[in-house]
C-alpha cells in the first residue's frame, strides 16, 4: 500500500477550528506564523493593530481631556456647575444611546464604514465645539458636543467588533487587550494633554479632536481592509429575531459578563474622580499636570495587566476565566483594604493600582469571550450593547462616588468592595466559556 507523504498527509488535515487558513502556495512557515490572523488589511499584524488602537483612544480623549478646562468654560461662557457638567454628561449620553443603532449599521453596512464615518463626525463636531467655545455660545456648544457624542458612538465599540472580525484566537485575544491598554493610555494620557493644551488657550482642546480624529481616519483607512462579507444581512425583522436567539440561549452568561465588564469601568472611573477630588483638597492641594501623573498610576497598572493579559490568555477560555476571577478578587481584596487607609495617600494610591491590575486581568477576558460569542453578522449589535453598558459605568460612577464620599471617606471603598465581590460569585457560577473559545 503505497503511503501517503507527510506533505499531503498535512494538506488533508481539516482547518483548525478559529483559525482563518492562509491561501494555498504560503510556506509552511508563513502559515504557522500567521496562524490566527486574518489575510485583511494592506499593512502588517503590527500596522492592523494600531490602526484598530486609534479608535478607542480617540474616543476616551472625547471626554477626559476637556476636564482640565471646565472651570475656565464656566467663567468664560458665564453658565452654572450643572451646565459645565453637561458638556461631559450630554457627550456620554448620546453616546450610549446610540450605539445599539450604530451596532446594527455596522452588521449590516460594514465596520470600516461606520468607523470612517463616525471618526469624520466626531472629528467636525469637535472644530464647531471650539468655535462655540470661541464665540461664547453655550446652546451651540452643547449642540455640538451631542453630535460628538453620536460620532463616538461609532468608534470603540465598533473597533471591538472589527478586531474581531479580522483576527481569530490567540491573535484576537491579543487585539482586543490592546484595545483595553489604549483605551487606559487615552484615560491617563487625555487630562495631561488637555492641561498642556489649556496654557496655549482654554478652547485649545476643543480644536485638537479635528487632529486627532484624521490621524486616526488615515490609519483605518490605510491599514485596514474588511474581509468580505459571505452573505448578505438579513433584513431588520430577521436579525432583530436573531439578536433575541443568541440573548436567549446564551444569556445566562452574557448577561453578566455585561454586568462585570460594565462594573469594572464603573470602579475604575469612581476611583478616579474621587482620587482627583481629594488630591486637590488639604493637605495635599496637587492640581494641574502632577495631579494628572498621579492619576496615571492606577491607570498605569491596567493598561500593563491589559496588554500582558491580552498576549496570555490567547484562545484558552478556561485561562480567560480563571484570570477574570483574579482580577475580580484583585478588586474586592484592594478596595476593601482601603477602606481602612482613606486617609493615608501612598497606601491609597497603592492599593488603588493594585484594583487597576484587576481591570487589566478582567476587561480582555471578558471582551474575547463576549467578541467571539457570536458570528460576524451580529456581533456589531453584541459588542455595542456592551459597549453601551460600559457607557453607563463611566457615566455613572463618578456621581455615585461623589454622593458616598460625602457619607463617609469608608463609603465608596465599602460599597465598590461588595460590588466587586457580588461580581466575582455571579462570574463564578455563570461564566463557563468551553476550553477553546472563538
Amino acid at each position: 500500500m503505497k503511503e501517503t507523504p507527510p506533505l499531503e498527509k498535512a494538506k488533508q488535515r481539516p482547518a483548525a477550528a478559529g483559525i482563518l487558513q492562509p491561501p494555498a502556495g504560503r510556506t509552511a512557515r508563513k502559515s504557522a506564523a500567521g496562524s490566527g490572523h486574518s489575510k485583511a488589511g494592506t499593512g502588517g499584524d503590527a500596522a492592523r493593530y494600531a490602526a484598530i488602537a486609534t479608535v478607542p483612544l480617540v474616543l476616551v480623549f472625547g471626554n477626559s481631556m476637556l476636564v482640565p478646562v471646565l472651570p475656565d468654560l464656566k467663567k468664560a461662557l458665564d453658565v452654572s456647575q450643572l451646565q459645565t457638567s453637561l458638556v461631559i454628561t450630554l457627550f456620554s449620553v448620546t453616546a450610549g444611546i446610540a450605539i445599539p443603532v450604530v451596532g446594527y449599521l455596522s452588521d449590516r453596512l460594514g465596520r470600516k464604514p461606520v468607523i470612517l464615518a463616525a471618526l469624520a463626525v466626531y472629528g467636525a463636531a469637535g472644530l464647531l465645539a471650539g468655535l462655540a467655545a470661541a464665540w461664547k455660545s453655550y446652546p451651540l456648544l452643547i449642540a455640538a458636543r451631542a453630535l460628538q457624542g453620536l460620532g463616538a458612538s461609532g468608534t470603540a465599540p465598533v473597533a471591538m467588533a472589527l478586531a474581531g472580525d479580522l483576527f481569530t484566537g490567540a491573535a484576537r485575544s491579543r487585539a482586543l487587550g490592546i484595545v483595553e491598554a489604549s483605551n487606559g493610555i487615552g484615560k491617563a494620557l487625555s487630562p495631561i494633554v488637555g492641561s498642556l493644551l489649556a496654557l496655549i488657550v482654554w478652547q485649545a482642546p476643543f480644536f485638537a479632536f479635528p487632529a486627532f480624529c484624521l490621524a486616526s481616519f488615515l490609519c483605518v483607512a490605510v491599514w485596514i481592509r474588511e474581509p468580505a462579507r459571505s452573505a448578505p444581512p438579513p433584513p431588520p425583522p430577521a436579525y432583530l429575531k436573531d439578536v433575541g436567539n443568541v440573548f436567549r440561549e446564551k444569556g445566562r452568561w452574557l448577561a453578566p459578563s455585561f454586568a462585570a465588564g460594565a462594573l469594572a469601568l464603573f470602579i475604575l472611573f469612581g476611583v478616579l474622580f474621587y482620587l482627583s477630588d481629594v488630591l486637590e483638597k488639604k493637605p495635599y492641594n496637587i492640581d494641574g499636570a502632577v495631579k494628572g501623573l498621579v492619576l496615571a498610576v492606577p491607570l498605569a497598572g491596567m493598561v500593563t495587566a491589559s496588554w500582558l493579559t491580552g498576549r496570555a490568555i490567547k484562545k484558552d477560555g478556561a485561562r480567560m476565566r480563571r484570570l477574570t476571577l483574579a482580577g475580580l478578587a484583585f478588586m474586592a481584596a484592594a478596595l476593601g483594604l482601603a477602606v481602612f487607609v482613606p486617609k493615608n495617600m501612598v497606601l491609597l494610591v497603592g492599593l488603588l493600582t493594585a484594583s487597576g491590575v484587576g481591570t487589566g486581568l478582567v476587561l480582555p477576558c471578558l471582551n474575547t469571550l463576549i467578541t467571539g460569542s457570536v458570528g460576524r453578522d451580529k456581533r456589531g449589535m453584541i459588542t455595542s450593547l456592551y459597549g453601551s453598558l460600559r457607557f453607563l459605568g463611566v457615566a455613572f460612577g463618578p456621581p455615585l462616588f461623589g454622593w458616598l464620599a460625602d457619607i463617609s471617606a469608608r463609603a465608596p471603598f465599602m460599597a465598590v468592595s461588595a460590588l466587586a465581590l457580588v461580581a466575582l460569585l455571579l462570574v463564578a457560577f455563570t461564566v463557563k466559556p468551553p476550553e477553546t473559545t472563538g
